[in-house]
This record gives C-alpha cells, structure tokens and sequence, in this order.
C-alpha cells in the first residue's frame, strides 16, 4: 500500500476521467493547473476570501486560460472556491460551522473503517500500519508544519485505507482536502509532538491487538480533541481579524 503525499498529486478523481483518451494534452494541462492550485492552497499562497488571479495563474504556470478554468470548476466542485458571475473565482471564506461538520463526518467515517480494518488485518497490513507511523514520528522531529500534516493525514488514510472500501475513502479524502487546503492555519495543533505521538502509538496498539471497542474509542477521542483545538484557533483567527479590519 502507498499513501500518496497529499497536495503533490491529487487523490481525487482527476480531469483525466472527464474526458476521452483523444484529448490528453488538454486534460494534462487542466490536471497541472489543479495541481498547482491546490498547492498554493497548501502553503497559504492563496487564502481564504482572496479572489483567485486566473489570468495571472495562466501566464505564472505557462498555458492558457481555458485549464486553469476547469480546475477552478472542479475546486468549485470540491466546495474549495465559488464563481460569483462577472466577478470571477474566489477562495471560500473560513466558516466555524464547516469545520464542526468535517469533523463530524470525518468521526463517522473513521471509526467505521476502522472496525474493518480490524476484521480484515493481516501481518502485511500489520506492517504497513507501523512503517506509517514510524513515518509521522519522524516527522515531529521537522520544524516544517507541513510534514506534520502529511504525515499525521497518511496515518489516518493508511487505517482507512486497510479497511478496502474504496467509495468511503475517497470520501474521507476530500474531507482531508477541505480541512488541509482550507483549514491548514487553524490547524497547529497536529504539531504538539506529545499529545498526537500518545495518540497515534496507544490507537495503533489498540488496532493490532484487534479491540475493536478501544480502537475506536481512542480514535474517537484523538478526532474530538483535533476539532476542539481546530475550532479554537479558528475562532481566534476570526476574532483578530475583525479586530484588524475595524
């Protein structure tokens, strides 16, 4: 199994299933312009409520308009930006409401997956569980936040992953999209080397001990704590921001 770095290359359905085989070049320009997009997105050199410089991006990334378009349609898709007619793209602001709900739902599709996971485990699945975790405890020795939450998103997708049910986990990655591509400011909490390493370690060690009952009680717990931190530092993002522009 192979989590794919995040934010590198997309993991969702890409422009290439959108059309036919005839026109690769175009598909290939719209799937680098959305690439790039979301990668911007990842490293806040686009943020929320920015109005998104198409035009700029086009001659910045050295193609046409019209693929930069398409992947600004399907990030409009995605819920990451919205068209205002005459207007243009714009990045969706930041919503204290959304991030409760992803993180509802991001609950709910976990610790289902996680209960299968457990019932199909095996040695090799074993192994890959604590080959990616190794991975996330080497990178809270980083000072770059965004290893952190690469690492701490592939340990979650590597569990889901296990689990075989492909619909839920693509599901479960755009909801990672939003909270990453959107929410990556608000999110530093990933970042305290004690409580996640904790966290991870005991959730791991629930799961290849096959408890089910503990497995998602942990993970539970772990996702709960993640959306009080995130909700909170969003809530003070917003705060001084309106303090800023008053």
């Amino acid at each position: 199994m192979c989590i794919e770095t995040p934010f590198e290359k997309s993991n969702t359905v890409t422009m290439k299933n959108v059309r036919p085989k005839q026109t690769k070049e175009p598909t290939d320009l719209s799937q680098r312009a959305f690439d790039n997009i979301r990668q911007m997105l990842f490293h806040n050199e686009l943020v929320a409520g920015q109005k998104v410089p198409f035009k700029d991006l086009s001659v910045q990334l050295g193609m046409s308009v019209t693929p930069v378009l398409h992947a600004l349609k399907f990030l409009e898709f995605q819920g990451l930006v919205r068209r205002e007619p005459n207007k243009g793209y714009f990045i969706e602001p930041l919503q204290l409401e959304e991030v409760e709900e992803l993180y509802t739902f991001r609950s709910l599709l976990e610790l289902t997956l996680v209960e299968i996971t457990i019932t199909k485990l095996d040695k090799s699945g074993e192994a890959e569980l604590r080959a990616v975790h190794s991975a996330y405890l080497r990178s809270l020795e980083s000072n770059l936040t965004h290893q952190k939450l690469i690492a701490d998103r592939n340990f979650h997708l590597a569990i889901a992953q296990l689990s075989g049910q492909s619909i839920r986990l693509a599901t479960l990655k755009n909801l990672f999209d939003m909270l990453h591509l959107k929410y990556k400011t608000s999110l530093g909490y990933v970042t305290s080397k004690q409580s996640n390493q904790e966290d991870h370690g005991k959730i791991l060690d629930a799961i290849l001990a096959r408890d089910r009952d503990l497995a998602k009680s942990l993970l539970a717990a772990h996702i709960e704590n993640s959306r009080i931190h995130a909700c909170l530092n969003l809530q003070q993002m917003i705060a001084e921001k309106s303090q800023i522009q008053v």
